[in-house]
C-alpha cells in the first residue's frame, strides 16, 4: 500500500473535511481504499495460520467506512481521518452485532498506526460476560496477564479505562479484582509509519497480531457476543 500517498490524502482531508473536497478527490480515495482492502485480505490469510477462526472473515466487512454517522453527531466533520479495519471471524465490527474481540489497526493523518487486539468498550451485557469469564477462569487470566510478549510489546492490557468501584455482583477480594473493573479488555500500541517501507507493513501487523492473539482467543472463549 502506498503509505506516503495515504498519509498525504488523510492530512489534506483533515484540513478540508467537507463534501466538495472529498468529491473532487474521490478517485484518490478509491485507489487507496482498494489498496486497504488488498492489505486486509492478505492479513486475514496470514492471521488464519495462528487463529483459524478468522478464515471466515469477509474483508469488505472488516473495513470501516470513511463517512461518519452524523445522525447523532450533528456539527461534526463528515469524514473520518483514519483508514481502519477490525478483523473478526464474522467480519462484523460491533460486539452488539456479533463482532466480538478483534484484531484492529488504523492509520491516521499524522502518519501514526495504532495496532490493537481485544474489545474496546463492549456493551453492558458483553462486558458482564467478559467479567464472569474472568472470575470463572482465574488461572487462564493469570496466564494471560503474565504473557511476556504482550507485556513487553503492548505493555499489557490498557488500564486507564476502569470503574472506581467494584462492579455489582463481584467481591473486592476476588482474584484479579482490579482487572474486573476494566471497561475495555484491549492491548494496543502506536508506531510511526512515516519512514516505514510499504512492503514491511503487513509483516509488522502480523507479528503484532500474533502476539496479541492469546488475548483475542481468551475473550472469544466467553461464548457468543449476542
Amino acid at each position: 500500500m502506498h503509505l506516503r500517498d495515504l498519509v498525504q490524502f488523510l492530512s489534506e482531508l483533515e484540513e478540508n473535511n467537507n463534501r466538495a473536497w472529498f468529491v473532487m478527490n474521490k478517485p484518490r480515495y478509491d485507489i487507496l481504499r482498494a489498496e486497504l482492502l488488498e492489505l486486509v485480505t492478505g492479513l486475514i490469510t496470514e492471521i488464519t495460520r495462528f487463529d483459524p477462526a478468522i478464515a471466515a472473515c469477509n474483508p469488505k466487512k472488516a473495513l470501516f467506512r470513511v463517512n461518519r454517522d452524523l445522525r447523532f453527531a450533528r456539527g461534526r466533520p463528515p469524514y473520518k481521518t483514519t483508514f481502519s479495519a477490525a478483523i473478526t471471524p464474522t467480519g462484523l465490527k460491533k460486539p452488539s452485532q456479533g463482532g466480538g474481540p478483534a484484531y484492529y489497526f488504523h492509520i491516521d493523518a499524522r502518519g501514526n498506526m495504532l495496532i490493537a487486539g481485544g474489545e474496546y468498550r463492549p456493551p453492558a451485557d458483553r462486558l458482564r460476560a467478559i467479567r464472569n469469564h474472568l472470575a470463572n477462569d482465574t488461572n487462564g487470566f493469570r496466564k494471560l496477564s503474565k504473557n511476556a510478549a504482550i507485556n513487553s510489546v503492548f505493555g499489557g492490557l490498557v488500564q486507564e479505562d476502569k470503574t472506581v468501584r467494584m462492579p455489582k455482583g463481584f467481591d473486592v477480594d476476588e482474584p484479579h479484582a482490579d482487572a474486573l473493573k476494566l471497561k475495555s479488555y484491549v492491548a494496543w500500541r502506536e508506531i510511526s509509519i512515516r519512514n516505514m517501507a510499504p512492503s514491511t507493513l503487513p509483516k509488522r501487523l502480523i507479528e503484532d497480531f500474533k502476539i496479541v492473539a492469546p488475548l483475542v482467543k481468551w475473550l472469544r472463549a466467553t461464548g457468543p457476543t449476542l
